[in-house]
């Protein structure tokens, strides 16, 4: 059974994009007969906490010599680990903040990138002292902004710290197949922002397509 994680990030209702998007590309991906489940965390609405002294003292202490109270700390940074380690597909719906990815997706981040759990540190390789413990797995990531052309060879692609900080912060624990889908024009609205919607949704549907025809073609005869 194939499991999918759709984490949104953005602390709007029914005005966000991300949010939309996010939710019509888990519906596509579905196929009548799949087995899949589908493990939905939204922390733009529901924010983790962030990072505190008592979580690294927890976090930086070997497991056999951790005490009770220092596991409670950790506990909801290991049910968020465990979702993304058991997931096969993400789905991730965040929007640009100040050219950035919002606070609430940033304590998400420094919840998840856990030494020991998401990555290794073996300072006595100094050649490669970090390394990766996940799993790579397809990582679609909804980006929702108020102008437009951010995106990858667009002419405000030198202000976005979304895609790159995301590529880099994946790619650091293992997941290195990001798959960026930009929706701008938010701040314009009107026919800006519909075909900016129109361009992300064709990109999601070629996605979904794709998806599905993989699956197909690996599923047993």
């Amino acid at each position: 059974m194939k499991r999918l994680l759709n984490i949104d990030a953005s602390p709007r209702g029914d005005r966000s994009h991300s949010r939309r998007l996010s939710r019509e590309f888990v519906e596509a991906l579905q196929q009548p007969a799949s087995q899949e489940t589908i493990v939905y965390r939204d922390v733009g609405r529901q924010p983790v906490p962030p990072v505190t002294e008592q979580w690294i003292a927890a976090a930086f202490t070997p497991l056999p010599r951790r005490t009770p109270e220092m596991c409670e700390v950790l506990r909801l940074s290991d049910e968020l680990v465990d979702e993304l380690v058991l997931a096969d597909t993400l789905v991730i719906g965040v929007p640009m903040y100040n050219f950035g990815i919002p606070a609430s997706f940033k304590a998400y981040v420094d919840q998840i990138v856990r030494v020991g759990r998401t990555f290794l540190f073996e300072p006595e390789d100094p050649e490669r002292p970090y390394k990766p413990l996940l799993k790579d797995k397809p990582a679609f990531v909804i980006v929702a902004t108020g102008d437009a052309g951010y995106e990858a060879g667009g002419p405000l692609a030198e202000l976005n710290h979304v895609d790159p900080y995301l590529r880099t912060i994946f790619g650091f624990i293992g997941i290195t197949d990001l798959r960026f889908v930009h929706v701008g024009n938010d701040e314009f609205g009107g026919a800006k922002l519909e075909a900016s919607l129109r361009r992300a949704r064709e990109e999601l549907a070629r996605f979904a397509r794709c998806e599905q025809a993989l699956e197909a073609e690996n599923s047993p005869a």
